[in-house]
């Protein structure tokens, strides 16, 4: 019989937390599309997934174009391999654009100038900062606010036409899709329902459809047609009520290994489902409310804690405010994920396991 538990360790074990990948590549590539909204804390979403976490390896990959940092999904930022994005946000774009759409009609009648404004500009110069492209829409009259002009370029990558550039300093910048991303194998929208089915339930699984619709922003209909052209490829289990699917073969066994994970709430261990979530939590003790930390502290795919990260020149500091008493034990896996993500970062680590919720 499959539990919660099992389920978890099974999601740890897919998404390359105690079966890492090569490197940062391969784990984008695995995962198909990795939130990516804060880029320090999702560098690390896939450098704890490698087999070696370094800072340069998803640094290099983002500099070559192999991985793309664009908005995609629900929307907002993900880290997706070049190989995929341009199928990827043909299929679930049109799904999203309202979202845009709705916050930006204060710019209805200027939207297509804007565009072919930022191309034109993106065209005589690339990878420019959002500070360069502020500044090059007001030499075209064109005065922006920040936050317009993140939704008018955040459309404009779910449209294709522009996505992540080379990092100038750290710092993200943009740039034509054209001229950073090859056209890849076209794909119709059968093919892709089923290549991202496929790839979800492997990379993410065992997961259900609902969970799939969610990731995704599709419909429940086409999650269960995408399934359905790949259950040849897939295999299934009843649990809760619900049908899981996932790549063939069956759970580990056993305690996961590394046993404790630190990661933030835009994981996709946290985020990647909304369905069946909450296998995290097998004993039903953390508050469903609302999401009061930023992190999680997770010890054999459970979540134990509530933890906030605080960097310094010296340090970093994991807060922790445990939902439960805490044993030797996973307390010790927490201090050594503490330990992995420290020596990531360069810094020493401190880890506070009574800090206030």
């Amino acid at each position: 019989m499959t539990t919660d538990r099992d389920l978890a360790r099974w999601r740890l074990r897919s998404q390359s937390l105690t079966a890492p990948a090569a490197d940062a590549e391969a784990v984008v590539r695995s995962l198909l599309a990795v939130q990516a909204e804060n880029p320090s804390q999702s560098a690390w979403a896939v450098a704890t997934r490698t087999v070696a976490a370094d800072r340069a390896d998803l640094e290099g990959a983002l500099a070559s174009g192999r991985v793309i940092r664009t908005h995609a999904l629900r929307p907002t930022w993900h880290y997706v391999h070049a190989d995929d994005v341009r199928w990827l946000l043909a299929l679930t774009a049109p799904r999203v654009f309202p979202v845009f759409d709705q916050q930006l009609t204060a710019l209805d009648g200027r939207m297509s100038a804007i565009t072919d404004a930022i191309e034109r500009a993106l065209g005589e110069a690339s990878d420019r900062t959002r500070a360069d492209l502020v500044a090059a829409l007001a030499d075209r009259g064109f005065e922006l606010t920040g936050q317009q002009l993140m939704l008018v370029v955040g459309r404009l990558e779910m449209t294709g036409l522009v996505c992540s550039g080379v990092p100038r300093d750290g710092e993200h910048t943009y740039a034509l899709m054209d001229e950073r991303v090859p056209a890849g194998r076209p794909f119709d929208r059968d093919e892709a329902l089923a290549e991202l089915a496929l790839r979800y339930c492997t990379g993410h699984g065992p997961a259900t459809e609902r969970d799939l619709a969610y990731w995704a922003t599709l419909t429940v209909t086409d999650a269960r047609r995408g399934i359905a052209a790949v259950a040849d490829r897939l295999e299934s289990f009843e649990h809760d009520g619900r049908t899981f699917w996932h790549a063939p073969g069956g759970p580990p066994t056993g305690p996961a290994e590394p046993a404790g994970h630190l990661l933030q709430v835009l994981d996709e261990m946290y985020r990647g489902f909304q369905d069946s979530r909450w296998v995290i939590d097998a004993e039903g003790i953390v508050p469903r409310a609302r999401e009061s930390a930023i992190g999680m502290a997770l010890v054999d795919g459970q979540l134990v804690a509530a933890m906030r990260r605080t960097v310094t020149a010296k340090a970093v500091a994991f807060a922790l405010h445990p939902h439960r008493g805490l044993t030797a034990g996973e307390r010790r896996a927490v201090e050594q994920a503490a330990g992995r993500y420290a020596e990531y970062l360069g810094l020493e680590p401190r880890v506070d396991f009574d800090a206030a919720g």
